[in-house]
């Protein structure tokens, strides 16, 4: 009796073992779990850069991260801007440091956004179907330039360096205007245009200016097709592109990380080929934006 006894509290004492064993092999993985929960971001951009955050949206980058990126895309920057404003968008991924700042400006948008960080900058060129040296351009010709605030102003400052025109010594860099010309000495014609037409409207100008995103959307290539393009330095600060969010979410942890993920050597690479070296990375703090 008293063997009998002591073999079943053997065989009881080995159940409770082996149920603490399996409890604890079911645990660990359901840890592990909620340390790498994912969470999910929506971000929204415009033409090329709909593939680009698409493939950053699959890498193991974002994964280790624990981000689960949704990309959106748009057609147009101010519908984009707007749905990151009312919180239906997340992050944008699009616009320019002078073309948020003209956003925010905006009597409807007063300071509704803030960037998160920069990401990179493209060249704006001046484009032509007709001519192949700016120096061909012929009295009255019609440029086209962006009928946005931010584009309009930058187009006109890329005439301004290529020597056609001249701009007034006050010349906001940020909402500036063909008002603001001083001088127009072969009396160009402009003519407002949504940007994002501008490759379907270079047969119908003499010269179209067109930031690089629209020129990539159009097959063409700033660096190759262009007659005049920005030069990447000091004076194309206002144009680095830039991750922005609502200004509710200046301080969200998760968002702060998408910075990191765009510039990781991998995605990079990945971007400079895929895009010939158009998209120039800039890895810079949003400080360094607004310095003199």
């Amino acid at each position: 009796m008293r063997k009998k006894k002591r073999n079943r509290i053997i065989i009881i004492v080995s159940a409770v073992i082996i149920v603490l064993l399996a409890f604890f092999a079911f645990r660990s993985p359901s840890s592990k779990q909620t340390s790498t929960k994912q969470t999910t971001i929506t971000i929204g951009s415009i033409g090329p850069d709909v593939q680009v955050w698409q493939h950053i949206a699959k890498t193991s980058q974002a994964k280790k991260l624990g981000l689960k990126i949704k990309v959106k895309a748009f057609t147009d920057g101010p519908s984009l801007l707007r749905a990151t404003s009312d919180g239906s968008i997340n992050v944008s991924a699009f616009a320019s440091w002078a073309y948020l700042q003209a956003y925010n400006q905006s009597k409807n948008n007063a300071g509704t956004q803030v960037a998160l960080g920069t990401t990179y900058l493209e060249p704006m060129g001046i484009y032509s179907a007709k001519y192949k040296k700016l120096s061909q351009l012929p009295k009255g010709a019609t440029i086209a330039l962006a009928n946005n605030a931010a584009n309009e102003a930058r187009g006109l400052l890329l005439l301004a360096y290529a020597g056609l025109i001249k701009l007034k010594k006050n010349f906001n860099v940020a909402s500036g205007s063909v008002n603001d010309v001083a001088s127009n000495p072969k009396q160009f014609k402009f003519k407002l245009i949504d940007d994002t037409t501008g490759p379907r409207v270079i047969k119908s100008v003499d010269a179209v200016l067109i930031g690089n995103t629209i020129a990539l959307s159009g097959g063409l290539n700033v660096l190759k097709d262009s007659l005049y393009h920005e030069k990447i330095n000091q004076s194309t600060k206002n144009n680095i592109n830039v991750l922005a969010t609502a200004k509710k979410n200046k301080n969200n942890a998760a968002y702060k990380k998408l910075v990191g993920l765009y510039h990781n050597k991998q995605i990079q690479k990945w971007i400079a080929k895929k895009y010939s070296g158009t998209k120039v990375e800039v890895n810079k703090p949003v400080s360094y934006l607004t310095e003199d």
